[in-house]
């Protein structure tokens, strides 16, 4: 759906991107000063990159050998920004259609489905001024949309709310992932967004590309520490809610080799749900244990333990089909006389679960992270 492969130059940082997404949601996931932002812009038209090629479907967006180069308002790409950048002296209502209306588009997305995906409709006759960010932020969404776009550019739409907003607007991007029906381009420096939100993770560090792939995938290897950030390693695993126990509010997920109780999860028996567990969450035991308050024990074999200089190491484990990644020190790793295929035991608190509601392109209905 959207292929690029280009290189350019923005001041001092040197660009050259390659990736390739087949539609849904793609996270461009790096740290600040990566070249995040100068890619999207090469993407959208509004920096020309110096050599290369971006397609978006069958429409050649960019190509230096061919000397095509589509304007802004041909590529038909809804940008979302970190500031809502909304008209002060017009209404939601108005702010919302002045994309339509500039661009003469009669468009092919109804007003009404778009304020009732954002719920936007008890806001359509206030003005900017008197909204929260985040429902600012969400008027920015629906502008974008109403735009008629090909493709759905959000540049860290987050990055400027505080965290009670961010928790208030990220509901409805979870809707807006499934329902849009559009790829959407989404930028982040939060791996909980992008775990939260992704098919596809495209990470981006020093203006290069060292990796792109299903989000489960790229989250679990650990040769991309220094571009994803050390303390941000987790893993996504998915499930089946199997049963819910409402004696005592555990949800209990099969992830296919090992039953995971989840604390207060709004879902029922048979919902699909998408887990991601932070490396820091994880313990690993050569024997069962006994006497502990943790509920989540279960055995898994050793995938690989990382090639490590500091007082870490990674440690991936594979469950039925699935990655758990764990940090622990080196020194426990010699301890336990870890070493690829032996089995161990995987300890993970159930209190270390943040509750997330999720609706993604594939029937995954919540998301947790643990």
């Amino acid at each position: 759906m959207l292929d690029v492969d280009i290189t350019g130059r923005l001041g001092a940082l040197d660009l050259q991107a390659r990736f390739a997404s087949e539609g849904g949601v793609t996270s461009l996931f790096g740290q600040s000063g990566s070249g995040k932002t100068t890619l999207t812009n090469m993407i959208a038209g509004l920096t020309r990159p110096t050599t290369g090629r971006i397609t978006l479907g069958d429409t050649v967006l960019f190509d230096s050998e061919q000397g095509t180069d589509l304007p802004v308002q041909a590529r038909r790409i809804g940008h979302v920004f970190q500031d809502a950048r909304l008209f002060p002296h017009l209404s939601v209502k108005s702010n919302l259609t002045y994309a339509r209306w500039a661009g003469r588009r009669e468009g092919t997305r109804d007003l009404n489905e778009v304020v009732d995906l954002l719920g936007l409709r008890h806001l359509m006759s206030r003005k900017p001024d008197t909204l929260s960010g985040g429902e600012r932020q969400r008027v920015a969404i629906g502008r974008a949309l109403l735009s008629d776009p090909r493709l759905l550019i959000m540049d860290e739409p987050l990055a400027n709310l505080d965290q009670a907003r961010r928790n208030d607007i990220l509901p409805y991007l979870d809707r807006l992932c499934v329902e849009a029906g559009i790829p959407i381009l989404y930028v982040s420096h939060s791996i909980e967004e992008v775990a939260r939100l992704s098919n596809t993770l495209v990470i981006l560090s020093d203006g290069q590309t060292p990796a792109y792939g299903p989000v489960a995938e790229m989250l679990a290897r650990t040769d991309l520490g220094r571009a994803t950030g050390r303390h941000e390693a987790g893993a996504l695993v998915s499930g089946t809610v199997v049963r819910v126990d409402t004696q005592w509010g555990l949800t209990h997920v099969d992830i296919g080799g090992a039953v995971l109780q989840i604390p207060d999860m709004a879902a029922i028996s048979g919902d699909k749900v998408r887990l991601r567990i932070r490396a820091r969450d994880v313990a690993l035991a050569t024997e069962p244990p006994r006497g502990l308050s943790i509920r989540n024990v279960f055995e898994a074999d050793v995938k690989s333990i990382s090639e490590e200089t500091g007082p870490y190491a990674e440690i991936l484990c594979s469950v039925g089909e699935q990655t758990i990644r764990a940090r622990i020190t080196r020194a426990s790793v010699t301890d336990l006389d870890l070493m690829p295929g032996k089995s161990v035991t995987v300890l993970i608190k159930s209190v270390a679960i943040d509750r997330r509601q999720r609706s993604p392109g594939q029937p995954l209905s919540n998301e947790v992270s643990l």
